[in-house]
């Protein structure tokens, strides 16, 4: 894994691109599998949703180790390691003959995905300035943003065509291309300093993070936010966090070193990725009810719906690179925010009677906000940090809106519940949908402060920001 040829960056680009997307592409393909796994191994649905429950969990406990190790082994070599892990994830889930080894498979997929996710913009940044980064983070992006809308059509059409099985084996050879590919064009990077490991960080944030993880997915519906069961690990969890967090701001060599948010670039940029994230999440949930329940149009027109915003967050996200190298953050993501502010209160105040192309173009201002707000804040915050420290800020970048976004849902589901009783809105009566869509639109705009205080220039950063423990790395 040593080898490096001369080749240009750009095939940098697209080695870690190919493995980004071969992520991105698998997770959201199997959404429209579920029923088929409930089929073929004669399951229920709470079996069945650990398919994507165990993908989630695995990955977000994986992702805090993710710096420790790429400082012991390399970026290079554990970028590699996880690709190979994830090409025998996809083997073991295509040969598996029992949910069991579905969901084994699943869980090597998410441990793979959390060592390759946060490595993914460190590897790039090692082979562009902080002034060329901006463009090429906007066709990461891009692509990135687009899969996972494409990603339930090639889920159906292989379902169509082929077995479920065959949606791990397409993950086969591309990961294999990822491979060699990557064994010759990523740069080398040797094992920095070996600090030692804090198992009892670690411990206690994957506890954490696993605990909220399970217990969020098993509070989808009111009758199960009073069982003592999901309390006492929403209460575990918190405190496994809290305990983190106390420990890991009194070691010299911390696993995450959380003293970072003190960097008012870095910290506002994960406040905006965090509320753009929350945003797009609450859009899945509740756009196939606005759309095909209160305006009685058919599963497809979500699915168009939510392509005219991955496809403008596409185009915009390529604009908003660019945008950020010649002018820096603030502009640009000020515009990003407006733009998805305002269109998620427009989509608040549809009714029943509001055309379908009314949505389609409220979801097409939705793109272009999220292309020029959301991968270009990503982008100007991990810039924020000291070269050796991106990649643990992307691994918390990853982990804040991971959780964030999670708990959001559940909070919005609930509201739903709650405003809605048992039974689903009806074409008068989009109430319920509308308020959760106001006030998702509020929250971005309250994000717009965030937008206007970010350090156009690093000179602009406090010099008290920086405080001297960022140099225990």
């Amino acid at each position: 894994m040593g080898l490096t040829v001369a080749v240009p960056r750009w095939w940098v680009v697209v080695n870690v691109l190919l493995g980004t997307l071969t992520v991105s592409l698998n997770n959201s393909s199997l959404n429209p599998a579920l029923p088929a796994f409930m089929s073929a191994f004669d399951i229920g649905p709470l079996l069945a949703t650990w398919i994507v429950a165990a993908f989630m969990v695995s990955m977000g406990m994986t992702m805090p180790l993710t710096s420790f190790l790429s400082q012991r082994v390399g970026r290079k070599r554990l970028y590699l390691w996880g690709v190979a892990l994830f090409v025998c994830g996809s083997l073991m889930g295509a040969l598996a003959d029992s949910i069991a080894l579905v969901i084994t498979a699943r869980v090597v997929q998410g441990i793979a995905s959390g060592l390759m996710i946060p490595l993914s913009l460190a590897i790039i940044f090692s082979v562009y300035a902080k002034g060329e980064r901006g463009r090429v983070t906007g066709l990461w992006g891009a692509a990135v943003m687009l899969a996972p809308a494409v990603g339930p059509l090639c889920g159906s059409l292989m379902l169509e065509w082929f077995s479920w099985r065959s949606l791990f084996l397409m993950n086969v050879p591309i990961g294999l291309v990822a491979l060699v590919l990557g064994v010759a064009v990523l740069p080398a990077s040797e094992a920095s300093e070996r600090k030692p490991f804090g198992l009892a960080g670690y411990l206690l944030i994957a506890a954490g993070l696993g605990l909220l993880m399970v217990a969020v997915g098993r509070l989808r519906h009111a009758e199960a936010l009073p069982d003592p069961l999901n309390l006492r690990m929403l209460l575990a969890a918190i405190l496994c966090l809290i305990a983190f967090v106390r420990l890991e701001l009194n070691r010299t060599s911390p696993l995450l070193n959380l003293r970072i948010f003190a960097l008012r670039g870095y910290r506002l940029s994960v406040i905006i990725a965090v509320v753009q994230s929350v945003g797009m999440f609450e859009c899945l949930v509740l756009l196939p009810l606005l759309v095909q329940v209160v305006m009685g149009y058919s599963a497809i027109w979500t699915g168009l719906s939510l392509l005219c915003t991955a496809l403008f967050a596409s185009l915009f996200g390529h604009i908003g690179g660019r945008w950020l190298d010649r002018h820096g953050p603030r502009g640009v993501v000020l515009w990003g925010l407006l733009l998805t502010g305002a269109a998620t209160l427009g989509l608040g105040l549809l009714g029943a009677g509001a055309s379908i192309g009314v949505v389609f173009f409220l979801m097409m201002v939705r793109g272009a906000g999220l292309g020029l707000s959301y991968i270009p804040i990503t982008t100007a915050g991990l810039n924020a940090l000291p070269e050796p420290m991106v990649t643990q800020g992307a691994a918390m970048n990853n982990i804040s809106r991971r959780l964030v976004s999670s708990l959001a849902i559940v909070i919005a589901s609930l509201w739903l519940e709650f405003r809605l009783g048992d039974g689903l809105p009806s074409a008068g009566t989009p109430g319920a949908i509308s308020e959760v869509f106001m006030a998702t639109g509020i929250l971005i705009l309250l994000a717009l402060p965030c937008a206007w205080r970010f350090p156009v220039h690093a000179s602009d950063e406090p010099a008290e920001a920086l405080p001297p423990a960022l140099e225990h790395r």
